[in-house]
């Protein structure tokens, strides 16, 4: 007996060698090694990882990219200021109504930035995709002009995107009532790029794409109203008619109530503070990491 313990006590050492930490450097598969930052990302893990678990992608990588479009990789620069503006216009602002423990919960867990847009093959460009309440990507990065900061070019582009594809995540992990699907009976599916801005309004919908399908519209609704002010609007329901926002506001009306009691958001303030922010960007240092 004693031979067979001795023989069992000297397995569990070779076992225990054999997993050391020594033979694990340099044997294993994985790369223990710390990753090199540069400055970028450097304030990245400052801004973006470590206060929201936010992995802020800037570098092509085609892992992560649709490969169905052709596309570029997004310029260093625009993207150092494009993960500014989305800190201060986005995180920030749903941070100052909600507190940082709602944004580190439900924030998508990538944004990733792509330099070109991504055209489809009807003609359409995609503004952004989300995938699953966990990646956005915004493309058209390298449009963005430095030396002149338009803040519509920059809301058509981007955060109108990270406000549609936000609701897209709040929506998709608690449902709106199914009240609002019954209200409009044309949407058009793929054939929403046929339909034009005027003549969606009129038809009860915010926007073109709007039109495509319910969860489309509601979203749409949400990123709309937030990145305009009330002049707009107000502007898009007299163009809309009577009939035309008669519709948009019976929808509308379900998602500001859907924000309130689902999430304690009331999209009234949420617009006005993206819009005092969205006033202030010419003020923000964009090209610094400080």
């Amino acid at each position: 007996m004693k031979k067979i313990h001795f023989l069992i006590f000297s397995v569990l050492v070779l076992m225990l060698s054999s997993c050391s930490k020594e033979t694990l450097d340099s044997q294993s598969i994985f790369d223990t090694a710390s990753p090199e930052r540069n400055a970028f990302d450097t304030w990245i893990l400052k801004n973006y990882t470590t206060p929201y678990n936010i992995d802020f992608k800037y570098r092509y990588d085609d892992k992560q990219s649709d490969r169905t479009y052709n596309l570029v990789p997004a310029d260093y620069s625009k993207s150092v200021a494009l993960a500014k503006l989305v800190k201060y216009l986005w995180i920030d602002s749903y941070e100052e109504l909600t507190g940082k423990d709602f944004i580190r919960k439900y924030c998508p867990k990538m944004i990733q930035l792509i330099g070109s847009p991504a055209y489809n093959t009807q003609g359409s460009i995609v503004l952004g995709t989300a995938e699953g309440g966990l990646k956005i990507t915004l493309y058209n990065v390298n449009m963005i002009d430095l030396a002149h900061l338009d803040v519509d070019q920059l809301n058509y582009w981007y955060f109108k995107t990270m406000h549609h594809e936000f609701a897209h995540i709040l929506h998709q992990t608690k449902n709106y009532s199914t009240d609002f699907n019954l209200i409009s009976k044309d949407y058009q599916s793929s054939s929403w790029v046929n339909l034009s801005e005027a003549n969606a309004l009129t038809m009860g919908f915010i926007s073109s794409y709007a039109s495509s399908e319910p969860q489309e519209d509601f979203a749409e609704l949400v990123s709309i109203y937030v990145t305009h002010d009330s002049s707009y609007w107000n502007s898009q329901l007299t163009k809309a008619g009577t009939t035309g926002s008669g519709i948009i506001l019976q929808k509308f009306a379900i998602v500001k109530d859907y924000l309130s009691t689902s999430w304690g958001i009331d999209i009234d303030k949420l617009r006005d503070i993206v819009q005092r922010r969205s006033g202030t960007i010419g003020t923000l240092d964009l090209t610094t990491l400080n």
